[in-house]
């Protein structure tokens, strides 16, 4: 098939490579715009899916806002078959999801139509979904509201963090979206119509609902924790200054006042919440790097007894 493909960040990397692997040809590549990254922001980058359209010579295209009729022309003009669309970070119009003669797809990282929306991945680890999986969707105008073609299922470890399963739906993305236009091609999908009594959103994180409070339940907090790690990175105030933390354990049988410091050793820095505690073994403060915490409290930033101030 001749694919026209959409996507920018990491994870709709092996998508591309997959698709150029299984010999489709992938006509053109849609991206947003070199950013400026790095601490002086004064170099521009090209996102990770251009850097693979050019190492396998693959047109690029970034306009600021897949509109108007010069870049729609210049689509038209690659006489794509089908689009398919990996977390691009722009809304699609209807004249460019019918452009290509078989539609656009998809791959939206929850089984829908659970978890529709810009963060799926943090939503479900912190519901604490024991399962979740990739879908293969027709894009419509609406908010991942189109017919799922396939789904792929993965049990969710207890442990696992949203970088940790990004990961993991990235590539099984890949395997999906491979899987689906072979099946597309046979005329063997059956597009399922979403249960609309069963959606459920994942609006876009913003850094303060990241904050913790630990008159929570320690599972609750371990899930924060989790869902927020890499970014942007669960965090509370200690000695008045901001610390993100990473890597939790729940202890379910120890006990405190709600954001006191128990102990700091070797099982990393244990807090009391407001049920059970949590033993965090990485923090971040401001301005500082990332480090054990243990050596963190060696270096004076926190001790036994100190305590986490409540948000608000």
């Amino acid at each position: 098939m001749r694919i026209l493909f959409f996507g920018t960040p990491e994870f709709a990397t092996p998508a591309l490579r997959a698709l150029i692997g299984e010999g489709h040809e992938v006509v053109g590549v849609v991206t947003q715009p070199d950013r400026p990254r790095g601490r002086s922001r004064s170099r521009l980058l090209p996102s990770p899916v251009k850097a693979v359209a050019l190492e396998e010579g693959i047109p690029v295209f970034q306009p600021e806002r897949p509109r108007g009729d010069e870049f729609l022309d210049a689509l038209r003009a690659l006489e794509p078959d089908i689009s398919v669309v990996v977390a691009y970070g722009h809304i699609l119009t209807q004249e460019l999801i019918d452009l290509p003669r078989l539609g656009t797809l998809n791959i939206h990282a929850s089984l829908l139509p659970r978890w529709r929306g810009a963060a799926p991945i943090q939503a479900t680890l912190l519901a604490g979904d024991r399962e979740t999986g990739v879908s293969i969707m027709r894009m419509v105008l609406g908010l991942d509201a189109g017919p799922v073609l396939h789904e792929v299922r993965t049990e969710i470890p207890a442990d696992e963090t949203a970088g940790e399963l990004t990961e993991r739906l990235a590539e099984l993305g890949a395997f999906a979206i491979v899987e689906a236009l072979a099946l597309l091609d046979l005329g063997g999908v059956e597009e399922r119509a979403q249960d609309e009594s069963q959606v459920t959103y994942a609006p876009k994180i913003e850094r303060a609902q990241a904050r913790l409070d630990f008159t929570q339940p320690a599972e609750l907090v371990a899930r924060e924790i989790r869902a927020y790690d890499p970014k942007p990175g669960a965090w509370g105030v200690v000695r008045d200054g901001e610390v993100r933390l990473f890597g939790v354990r729940v202890l379910p049988d120890r006990r405190g006042d709600p954001g006191e410091v128990l102990a700091v050793g070797e099982m990393g820095m244990i807090v009391a919440c407001g049920t059970g505690a949590v033993a965090v073994e990485t923090v971040h403060p401001a301005g500082k790097r990332r480090l054990a915490a243990l050596d963190w409290a060696q270096g004076r930033g926190v001790a036994q007894g100190d305590h986490w101030a409540p948000p608000g």
